[in-house]
């Protein structure tokens, strides 16, 4: 391969991205489908992205985008259309399912139009993975769904109402969008046994670990805790991302009033963040902040003392959050209330940056808080193997390289007629999941991206 070809790979392909999340989205998984989209822009591909309207974390349409029913944009060299579709304020399983009924809908009957070469699909959105296995077969081209969280799991497993009767139907949604894919990327190795059980060759599934998609901090630490308030002496123990079910944040609400001497603060958005707020009335040391901005956000983390990631105690495989590589660039230490045999818990072991505690259980988490705050130098070794860990595992060269190699893999089946053999290895470093663990670190999207401040769903 020539050094241009090396530069462009894709040039003359055409893409089409399915995500019903997209920048200008911050957080979640919005910001990996963008530098994914972008990224392929650039080395050559004509890339469509079919999406929705903007509307995570806060589960409320962009006022920008309130009243566009179709629309098209071209972002950084990439063409973007817009699809509107239902947004619930709060979630149920029925507004949820009427949430992807009015993604797929419409995406069915709006696609972009022209005949991609590969189709692309973001998951957790069971409409996307639907909407990108018809598109592929419409056109008789390799679908290629990036599993960020299994639905039909998250349904079951994150407290929503109505999840257990939503499980199954989710379920056989994953089915229909994974069964027929050329390959399946997942971003985290716990996620290979759920998406074999949905009957997907273990053959076919590859490894592909979100990447770091922000900037390290950079202010003045002391200077970044005056402004928002926080005394020196006083620990600071901050949760940033999405503010839903599956967090259980309710478990920081009781932190704080165990702890009046502890700064617990709350940072983002999400269509639980108005029920903690009535639970935390009167708690002085309880804070809410907006989502934190692009040119702040790790600064504001790196102020706090403690970096918490919190779920409740049933979830386990359906997601690791993606809050992790932001946690970790920061260079804090981390304290994660989650369940010990589920993928956050492997990603915060492997990192070395955090320890783990019983999920659901706010004495242990204030016990672990307060250890780290009794041995700061320990809390700072600690908090330092989190930057390293990013440098070593989650670059976003490397991430993105992973993502070549995926749809690269998938092209070349196409052209030899053994897109769905799963015999051949893999290309660029991506093997097989039955492999050793591809490039090893990852953190997926909950639904983030958890980043900036508002994340997993």
């Amino acid at each position: 391969m020539s050094a241009a070809e090396h530069q462009r790979p894709f040039e003359n392909r055409r893409l089409l991205v399915v995500s019903t999340n997209y920048a200008p989205e911050l957080t979640g998984i919005g910001p990996y489908a963008t530098q994914l989209a972008e990224h392929w822009a650039a080395s050559g591909a004509t890339t469509r992205v079919l999406t929705g309207v903007p509307h995570y974390p806060a589960w409320r349409v962009d006022e920008r985008y309130r009243g566009m029913w179709r629309g098209e944009e071209t972002r950084e060299g990439v063409r973007v259309h817009r699809r509107r579709h239902y947004v619930p304020a709060r979630q149920t399983a029925v507004r949820r399912a009427a949430f992807e009924a009015s993604v797929l809908v419409h995406g069915l009957l709006a696609p972009p139009p022209g005949r991609p070469d590969a189709v692309i699909s973001q998951m957790p959105s069971l409409a996307g993975g639907v909407i990108g296995a018809r598109l592929a077969r419409r056109h008789r081209v390799p679908h290629i769904p990036v599993v960020q969280d299994l639905m039909g799991a998250a349904a079951a497993q994150s407290g929503i109402r109505g999840g257990g009767r939503a499980a199954a139907v989710a379920a056989r949604a994953e089915r229909h969008a994974l069964r027929g894919a050329a390959l399946v990327g997942v971003i985290h190795e716990s996620f290979v046994e759920g998406v074999t059980a949905l009957g997907v060759d273990p053959g076919r599934i590859r490894i592909v670990p979100n990447w770091t998609h922000v900037q390290p901090p950079s202010a003045d630490r002391a200077a970044t805790r005056a402004r928002l308030g926080w005394a020196e002496g006083t620990p600071v123990l901050l949760h940033s991302g999405n503010m839903g079910l599956k967090q259980g944040l309710d478990v920081l609400v009781a932190l704080a009033r165990l702890a009046p001497d502890v700064r617990v603060v709350l940072m983002g958005d999400g269509n639980q963040r108005d029920g903690l707020r009535e639970r935390a009335a009167g708690l002085p040391n309880l804070d809410f902040l907006p989502p934190a901005g692009a040119d702040d956000f790790t600064d504001v983390l790196a102020a706090a003392d403690v970096l918490a990631v919190t779920q409740r105690a049933s979830v386990l495989d359906m997601s690791v959050p993606s809050k992790l590589t932001s946690y970790f660039v920061s260079g804090r230490p981390v304290v994660a209330s989650v369940a010990g045999q589920g993928g956050t818990a492997d990603e915060v072991r492997r990192s070395g940056a955090g320890v783990l505690v019983e999920p659901e259980d706010p004495a242990a988490l204030l016990a672990a808080v307060r250890r780290l705050g009794a041995d700061p130098a320990a809390a700072e070794a600690l908090g330092a193997h989190g930057p390293r860990y990013v440098a070593e595992h989650l670059g976003r060269e490397a991430g993105l390289a992973r993502f070549d190699a995926l749809l690269a893999e998938a092209l070349a089946d196409a052209r030899t007629g053994n897109a769905r053999s799963g015999t051949g290895s893999a290309r660029g470093g991506a093997g097989p999941a039955g492999s050793a663990r591809a490039g090893a670190g990852t953190t997926g999207a909950e639904r983030t991206g958890e980043s900036r401040g508002g994340a997993s769903r």
